[in-house]
């Protein structure tokens, strides 16, 4: 849905009606993670994607459909061969998309939620998407971290249900569908609920202003990270050398993480990559970053030598095995990378990996799935 969010606001915001289809659950090797939206205009334009061009052309029938019945549909595309004819589905996978009316008068609160979103602020937005009463189908509460919470699923104690799940689910920055009895029940089931999380990008953490910084910076933008650079020298930290970066700090490291987590502005979905190869910077960084189980990846470059060198002075001022066993160093998976650009895919390939499970291998020397299940903390 973030995607295509500025289109869909701009039709909003024009009394237009529009089509929305959004991935809400997928199975096997599904190529769109859940929460990925598809748009069909009011001039038929078709924006986004929910499957990669598998079964575009059907949800797009299916949403015009739903625009003029104003009735929302789950509907499931599998793997049988007829299906796969019918709809284009090749990839083997299997998504449940919700496709739904938009407009002002179904979705008042779109305004305030893209607002939300716009300005970085964590916002979750609840849709129930299955449920025994039609009635129930595509009532939506919208759930923020201070406990406002804005419209109603159809009963108090299915709104407290799904607010208390909501807030769990903005925390990691995952969506996901939820299941419940008909009014919330924990034990039940009945009642399908989706919960797009719209929390802040997660953050990259660059620490030394050096050229391969500027390259792992704008592929980190690329991938969807808000970016910082720090470095204590102010001559080599600065805006003009990280065009790409969100933000260019001038401080010490390990001081400036410190003072980060201290903010709560540290979180599972965080990164850290340590690429100054000099110890009065490296190994107090090190030592606090190893140190920080809520971080999900902490890189570090450097030569073998510098590597050894570098395990020495961490077991030095006391780190244990288990915590320099979170530490990926040489940084990067190994693709022969020269150049900083190429050295930055590596980085960034190492982190994927690391985000959705994958082996880092290549896809034509494995079997089974390509797609795997989705990380919870992704």
């Amino acid at each position: 849905m973030r995607d295509v969010l500025p289109e869909l606001m701009r039709w909003w915001e024009a009394g237009e009606t529009v089509g929305v289809g959004t991935v809400v659950a997928t199975f096997q090797s599904a190529p769109r993670p859940a929460g990925a939206s598809m748009l069909v205009g009011p001039d038929e334009t078709a924006v986004g994607s929910v499957s990669g061009g598998c079964v575009e052309g059907a949800v797009y029938t299916l949403a015009q459909e739903v625009v003029a019945s104003g009735e929302p549909v789950l509907q499931r595309y599998g793997v049988s061969d007829d299906d796969a004819f019918a709809v284009g589905l090749t990839c083997g996978g299997i998504l449940d998309v919700y496709v739904e009316k938009v407009s002002r008068e179904t979705f008042p609160e779109l305004g305030e939620v893209a607002a939300d979103v716009e300005a970085g602020r964590p916002v979750a937005l609840a849709t129930v998407i299955e449920h025994p009463d039609p009635a129930w189908l595509g009532r939506r509460v919208v759930v923020r971290p201070d406990d406002e919470v804005a419209g109603s699923i159809g009963s108090p104690r299915a709104d407290d249900a799904v607010r208390d799940d909501a807030l769990g689910l903005l925390a990691a920055g995952h969506n996901a569908t939820l299941t419940y009895g008909p009014d919330g029940e924990r034990r039940g089931e009945g009642m399908r609920v989706f919960v797009w999380a719209f929390a802040p990008k997660p953050r990259l953490l660059v620490f030394g202003a050096i050229d391969f910084a500027a390259a792992v910076a704008r592929v980190g933008a690329f991938l969807g990270y808000h970016v910082t650079v720090c470095d204590a020298r102010p001559v080599f930290a600065t805006a003009s050398r990280f065009p790409e970066a969100d933000e260019v700090v001038v401080d010490w490291p390990h001081r400036y993480l410190t003072a980060e987590a201290e903010a709560g502005r540290i979180d599972p979905r965080t990164v850290v990559t340590v690429l100054t190869h000099d110890p009065k910077f490296d190994v107090p960084l090190l030592e606090v970053a190893l140190r920080m189980p809520e971080i999900a990846y902490v890189g570090a470059m450097g030569s073998r030598r510098t590597h050894e060198d570098r395990l020495e002075r961490l077991r030095e001022v006391g780190l244990s095995d288990e915590e320099i066993a979170r530490l990926s160093s040489p940084i990067g998976l190994d693709l022969g990378a020269r150049t900083p650009e190429e050295t930055a895919i590596s980085i960034a390939a190492e982190i994927i990996a690391g985000r959705w499970g994958g082996s880092g291998r290549r896809l034509a020397a494995t079997d089974g799935r390509i797609h795997g299940e989705t990380n919870p903390l992704a």
